[in-house]
């Protein structure tokens, strides 16, 4: 699980919108794209994303 902190500072690199967790994975309100996380530590690159 992902420190609420770490979430309020975090954003998509994709379009900038705000993220939240989900499913285990770090997905973007905005463009709905979700980044995974490895050992605990999200991996916020536009290329390991899922787009939905």
């Amino acid at each position: 699980m992902i420190e609420q902190e770490l979430l309020e500072i975090l954003a998509c690199p994709a379009c900038k919108g705000d993220v939240e967790e989900k499913e285990e994975k770090i997905a973007c309100k905005k463009c709905g794209r979700k980044y995974p996380v490895r050992d605990g530590i999200p991996v916020m690159l536009i290329d390991e994303a899922e787009i939905q």
